[in-house]
């Protein structure tokens, strides 16, 4: 493993402390729906994690990369039933996602649609989690008729996802603003890919190796081989970063290093607002503009960045 790429410099402002607790419908979240006896075989073929393998207890996080590797969506995917999965992504990605996947079924005997209106998604926080939710990352359990999936902690704060049907009871808790949990979000430095960062990143690029997002045993897929390149070549020049900022933050923004006026080293991928003030993002950045200078917001002489310590460790080059 590796630890010493990890930032430790410590932000200006007071971090929030006391986990946050309670309950936020995700707006921003739709879903793909896969049915049929040969939904996880399809869905193996295609996504950057083994799905052939998902038991009813596990959920996996999962990129769908183009030929190049780079990165069209990202998934939270899990089963509901032995023949249906359910893929959770960004609403803005999602027709496009679903007709790209689509094309791909061919004899497979998989359905796939947009049920993103079937399902009621909510993030869980702190003490709204269920207790008897395994505590192990993309683990899954059942509430009722809802899915449960346990997923990385955001600043002390543990969090789960809960998917029902429309019309299913909602989980317990006090509501929490939506803001609060894309703050939480981005402080578990787990990226959602978004519309604005479509084919940016090869899934090393958002440490998704280093999240349990890429399988490297498993068969080809779609850019498979550019992923695995990166990887066992060590050519890996590129990481996802905690930041903050001062001044507001937006997905797709360009990040510049002092030492280069000109061109970017880096790109917001999720951003949102900081309790105590300011914003806080995940960046994707030359791994070299970490270790030195200075790094700025939109331009060279943009908001400066300050580089905050990521909850995980980062798992070394093979």
């Amino acid at each position: 493993m590796n630890s010493t790429s990890t930032p430790t410099t410590q932000p200006s402002f007071t971090e929030a402390t006391q986990p946050l607790h309670g309950i936020a419908r995700l707006s921003h979240l739709g879903v793909i729906q896969v049915d049929g006896e040969d939904a996880a075989k399809f869905l193996h073929g295609q996504l950057t994690h083994d799905f052939a393998l998902l038991g009813l207890s596990e959920a996996r996080l999962a990129a769908f990369c183009s030929a190049k590797g780079r990165m069209q969506a990202s998934f939270i995917g899990f089963k509901r039933r032995h023949d249906q999965i359910l893929l959770i992504c960004s609403r803005d990605l999602l027709p496009t996602t679903l007709k790209r996947l689509s094309m791909f079924v061919l004899r497979a005997k998989a359905r796939l649609s947009d049920a993103s209106e079937a399902f009621a998604i909510w993030g869980i926080a702190g003490n709204a989690v269920p207790a008897a939710l395994p505590v192990a990352a993309w683990s899954q359990g059942r509430e009722g008729d809802a899915s449960v999936v346990r997923l990385y902690p955001a600043d002390g704060t543990p969090r789960a996802l809960w998917v029902a049907p429309v019309g299913a009871p909602a989980p317990l808790g006090e509501v929490l603003p939506e803001d609060l949990w894309h703050w939480l979000e981005v402080k578990s430095a787990v990226a959602t890919l978004s519309q604005p960062v479509f084919e940016a990143f090869v899934p090393q690029m958002l440490n998704y190796e280093s999240v349990g997002g890429v399988n490297f045993k498993k068969g080809c897929y779609p850019g498979q081989e550019v992923v695995a390149r990166s990887q066992f070549r060590g050519t890996l020049k590129r990481r996802a970063y905690l930041v903050h900022s001062d001044e507001p933050l937006v997905v797709g923004q360009e990040v510049f290093h002092s030492s280069d006026a000109e061109q970017p080293c880096g790109a917001v991928v999720q951003a949102a607002s900081h309790p105590a003030g300011g914003f806080d993002a995940i960046v994707s950045m030359q791994t070299s503009a970490a270790l030195d200078g200075s790094m700025h917001a939109g331009a060279a002489g943009g908001p400066t960045l300050t580089l905050l310590p990521l909850p995980y460790l980062l798992l070394d080059d093979i």
